[in-house]
């Protein structure tokens, strides 16, 4: 069609075979091919030149404009999967997004300031996987099977009680977890990260939490814990000489893995475009780096 289009613009067959790289009678025939398909002719010869039939006319309107609409395809696609100029879609944590994520993020377009992220959250499940087709990458606290998915880790985070300023415990300089069996808990809601982390280190004191509270965000699971409604396992929100909130307490824990890893996932068996590999380089050199 594009060389119909050509032909009918006046080009004659040895121009376009050249242009094409291919031979005159190798035009010629696809030309016929195409008469063939649309059932009828689109093309007659005047003298050396080619020109439009009636019908030739009628179906050429059609043709620019279909050709218009793939070279627009074409474009949009090179776009996406130019590592300059790409989209990225990028799933994390919720609770990830006041700080790992933005920093990240900046850092990375410092580099390539026309990259394009697609940012999207509550992509991990129960079970701790990622939804399959949906992103190019996520950063999480879940590491997924190593069997379906990559996975490079980026930090570890310190996990800690947090109390308010006015519990028994506030001034402690550590805390045995074993220690809160009767305590009520603010916790995030089941089937999140945070929540699973909760769980985990309470099962390992020997206890199942009493949560009073679920909340949907980290910065919800602290307000509730300042106002004296219960504890919570958090990790630490800032540096560890930063104090994120006057009201709050964050105490080391002495008796269960105090850390929690944080690492970029992929879907091994996803084909990562190069502005996603690109991100995902940068991410593993930084890393490297800090």
């Amino acid at each position: 069609m594009r060389w119909f289009q050509e032909v009918a613009d006046g080009a004659t067959v040895t121009e376009v075979s050249d242009l094409a790289r291919v031979s005159q009678s190798g035009v010629s025939r696809a030309l016929a091919r195409l008469e063939d398909e649309v059932g009828a002719q689109l093309l007659r010869r005047s003298g050396r030149i080619l020109r439009m039939t009636e019908a030739g006319a009628v179906f050429k309107r059609h043709v620019d404009a279909l050709i218009h609409a793939l070279d627009d395809g074409l474009a949009a696609v090179e776009q996406v999967i130019d590592p300059e100029t790409g989209t990225i879609t990028l799933a994390y944590d919720p609770w990830l997004g006041s700080r790992w994520v933005p920093g990240l993020l900046s850092a990375f377009r410092e580099e390539r300031p026309s990259v394009r992220f697609r940012l999207v959250t509550q992509l991990v499940g129960p079970d701790g996987t990622l939804h399959r087709g949906d992103v190019d990458l996520e950063v999480t606290a879940s590491r997924p099977s190593p069997s379906d998915f990559g996975w490079h880790s980026i930090a570890r985070e310190p996990l800690r009680l947090v109390v308010p300023t006015g519990h028994r415990l506030a001034d402690s300089s550590s805390v045995a977890f074993a220690s809160l069996e009767k305590e009520s808990f603010v916790a995030p809601r089941t089937g999140s990260t945070l929540r699973g982390v909760t769980d985990r280190v309470c099962s390992e004191a020997g206890f199942v939490p009493r949560v009073e509270f679920e909340c949907d965000h980290l910065a919800a699971v602290h307000g509730f814990v300042a106002s004296g409604l219960g504890v919570a396992i958090t990790p630490y929100p800032g540096r560890q000489d930063e104090v994120p909130d006057a009201a709050l307490r964050f105490l080391p824990l002495s008796d269960v893995p105090a850390t929690l890893d944080i690492g970029v996932a992929w879907g091994l068996q996803r084909r990562l475009l190069p502005a996603a590999t690109a991100f995902l380089d940068y991410v593993r050199n930084d890393s490297r780096r800090g």
